[in-house]
């Protein structure tokens, strides 16, 4: 029991190391609006198409903005999740457990 507590420890903490490594990149309004970000949920990039920097366009580029980074940060928690199952499938812990990131 000690063994797998110690060897859960270990790949919690590479499991930690490797979230910050991961990059999820979402567009909305056809690619009007790209948000990138990391596995913490941090804005590493944003990319707004020209057309879309006017005045009378400003309440449509906030939403696309909000939409883009509403699916990049789903993209970061499957990611996780995926990440996270990898590692720790083998220590037999249950599927839905919940890890404190």
């Amino acid at each position: 029991m000690m063994k797998q507590a110690k060897q859960m420890q270990e790949q919690m903490g590479s499991l930690q190391e490797q979230i910050v490594d991961i990059e999820a990149v979402a567009s909305s309004g056809g690619g009007l609006v790209t948000v990138t970000l990391n596995g913490k949920g941090e804005l590493k990039s944003l990319k707004i198409d020209p057309s879309m920097l006017k005045e009378e366009e400003a309440e449509i580029l906030e939403d696309l903005i909000m939409a883009a980074h509403t699916e990049a940060k789903a993209k970061v928690e499957i990611l996780i999740q995926e990440k996270t199952q990898e590692l720790m499938g083998g220590l037999g812990l249950p599927a839905d457990m919940k890890l404190p990131f």
